[in-house]
């Protein structure tokens, strides 16, 4: 290793500007954890978010001031956020919740300091980049849409069958999801971020809330047609245990054919799982395949009992496949 090599906190090889260009797609944890693994691999990285959440603080703000959710882009931004003192303390205080008994109760600091700089600027995009060079952040955020989207499905269990509204609703009800859209149908994905999948070397998907967090990005049609149109790679992050009410029953396998009856022309390249739980390789393999995809098997989950990707395992995992290196790996290495 050269004596000019620029190393991470976690001794990684910086990539900086000579990294690939990447585009993550999805919300809350998932993306968090996809974008806390990428930050390893390259700095040109943008993060394209979810703007359908209406549950809890952002719920609140969303309905009060009709603005964008903005919880979704705070943990993306703070998944970005450099391991320094500075980065590290700018982190808390933007995920910092109030506890009380007035108004204040459950909100994140982070939220409203998004929320003061959207009013302030009246632009979401650069209020988000205020943000980032508050924080240090190493890539960038944006909305997926500039509007406030609302997700709904059919909800089947058994011979009943009704339409369930709203990001919270429509997660925890327990039943087969048919028929998933976005209010309003004719919502525009946002320029910038089309701009960066039309950009991007890599476009990744996934982990996160199957129906509620990945599949809105292809349930949208304008970002549809950008994700099928792009020259960009793509690879896939498959779920590390299913989430109860959304994907119940589901194996990996179906996780890809929900993505194909929704977008048709989607081709991907890469499918990243780790080999604990996936219950038919032979099926994955499959239906990877039908969709032009290779299967990476890793482990990229924690060691411990608690299913979470684990940063340094899932960006092996991405420098592997983004340096073409697939080699299978068919068992769970040892802890």
């Amino acid at each position: 290793m050269g004596a000019h090599t620029m190393l991470d906190s976690a001794g990684w090889p910086r990539r900086g500007e000579d990294g690939p260009a990447v585009v993550a797609l999805g919300g809350g944890h998932g993306l968090s954890a996809t974008l806390r693994a990428l930050r390893h691999v390259t700095h040109r990285l943008t993060a394209v978010v979810t703007v359908a959440d209406d549950g809890g603080s952002s719920g609140r703000l969303r309905r009060e001031f009709d603005c964008l959710p903005p919880g979704d882009l705070r943990m993306a931004l703070a998944a970005l956020t450099d391991d320094s003192e500075w980065g590290l303390t700018w982190r808390d205080v933007l995920q910092h919740r109030f506890a009380g008994e007035g108004e204040l109760d459950n909100h994140a600091l982070g939220n409203l300091l998004i929320l003061a700089l959207w009013q302030l600027l009246d632009d979401e995009v650069e209020g988000l980049d205020w943000v980032g060079r508050l924080l240090g952040i190493h890539g960038r955020v944006v909305p997926m849409s500039s509007s406030p989207l609302v997700i709904e499905a059919d909800i089947v269990d058994g011979v009943d069958r009704r339409r369930v509204s709203g990001q919270v609703a429509v997660a925890t009800e327990r039943g087969r999801m048919e028929n998933v859209g976005v209010v309003p149908a004719d919502a525009r994905a946002h320029p910038e971020a089309l701009r960066a999948i039309g950009e991007a070397d890599w476009v990744v998907l996934g982990p996160g809330s199957w129906y509620t967090s990945v599949l809105p990005h292809l349930v949208l049609p304008s970002m549809r047609q950008a994700l099928e149109s792009t020259k960009a790679l793509k690879a896939v992050v498959l779920n590390l245990s299913a989430q109860r009410g959304e994907t119940d029953g589901m194996t990996s396998a179906d996780h890809l054919r929900v993505l194909a009856e929704y977008a048709p022309g989607l081709r991907l390249d890469v499918v990243i799982a780790d080999p604990s739980v996936v219950e038919d390789i032979d099926d994955l393999e499959t239906v990877a395949g039908q969709l032009g995809a290779a299967v990476v098997l890793r482990q990229v989950r924690t060691g411990d009992t608690v299913c979470n990707h684990d940063p340094l395992r899932l960006a092996a995992a991405f420098r592997d496949a983004f340096d073409g290196v697939m080699g299978d790996v068919t068992q769970t290495v040892a802890d």
